[in-house]
């Protein structure tokens, strides 16, 4: 699971960078992603570590939960704009949509995570 937070924090920092660099507005707020993805590569690697794995896979949970909660609006004006109606900045909202299923599908993958090494202590301890 480590490496699958890796994988989703480099995801959401390169979705930051792209969104900062070809929006025309070049605001600050589209790096927001680039900063969920940083630290999801921090406790990725926090996490090859086994002294540290369970904590820092909790938190990068936390971090994907958060991320998903915090781009769930931007994901309600993209599928008004996938359904045809007008948005006031459609690059922003795909985006934000793009941080919520890469966020929503590491939330996913934690939670199946926590539940096989609950059922693999389970398992030992019987």
């Amino acid at each position: 699971m480590p490496l699958a937070t890796i994988i989703a924090g480099s995801l959401l920092s390169l979705l930051g960078v792209v969104g900062y660099f070809f929006s025309e507005s070049r605001s600050l707020t589209a790096l927001i992603p680039l900063i969920f993805g940083t630290m999801l590569e921090l406790f990725g690697a926090l996490a090859l570590r086994p002294e540290f794995k369970k904590h820092a896979m909790h938190g990068a949970s936390v971090i994907g939960l958060v991320g998903v909660l915090g781009s769930a609006p931007g994901t309600l004006t993209f599928l008004k704009l996938i359904s045809g109606g007008d948005v006031a900045r459609p690059f922003a909202a795909k985006i934000q949509a793009a941080m919520f299923v890469t966020c929503a599908v590491f939330v996913v993958l934690c939670i199946r995570s926590f539940q096989e090494a609950r059922a693999r202590r389970n398992a030992a301890a019987a």
